[in-house]
């Protein structure tokens, strides 16, 4: 018949204590995960702040004044009428800034017709004005690209003085 085990033989086949080893590899695999992930978001925001803090910082506006001022008849019903605006431009690129003086003869042309098709009553509001604004704006604008610059580098029109007699 068999026997039971001795108790020596008890001690053998008794589990060792891997408790403290189970413990020590999860401290670690949690350790190691943190650290990664706190790793991994403080690090993206830091990235994402230095690319938003570059993508704010512009270059300064640059302003080219087109002088004299444009003096324009335009149709009225009640006789001759006049307009006189004063036109700056806005970039950012100093190489447009050279660009838009080169130009300055097909730019004034351009605009003085545009101008002189106006009628009084769509200009004298403020809705007509911008309109025109944003016109003369595109009109610089396809000069540019017919010259080979770049046309998103002339950001802006405005009319800095705008009267009708």
């Amino acid at each position: 018949m068999s026997k039971a085990p001795a108790p020596a033989d008890a001690a053998e086949t008794k589990p060792k204590p891997k408790g403290r080893l189970l413990i020590i590899i999860v401290a670690a695999v949690v350790l190691l995960g943190g650290a990664a992930g706190a790793y991994f978001f403080l690090r993206k925001p830091a990235d994402t702040k230095a690319e938003a803090t570059h993508a704010a910082v512009k270059a300064p506006a640059i302003y080219i004044a087109l002088e004299p001022p444009f003096v324009s008849n335009f149709d009225a019903t009640a006789g001759t009428r006049f307009l006189q605006v004063t036109v700056q431009l806005m970039t950012r690129a100093p190489e447009m800034v050279e660009f838009l003086k080169q130009h300055d003869p097909v730019i004034r042309n351009d605009l003085l017709l545009l101008f002189g098709t106006q009628k009084v009553d769509e200009v004298s509001t403020l809705e007509g004005k911008e309109k025109l604004r944003a016109a003369a704006l595109e009109a610089i604008r396809k000069i540019v690209v017919a010259e080979g610059g770049k046309p998103e580098e002339l950001e802006a029109v405005y009319f800095t003085s705008f009267v009708m007699q």
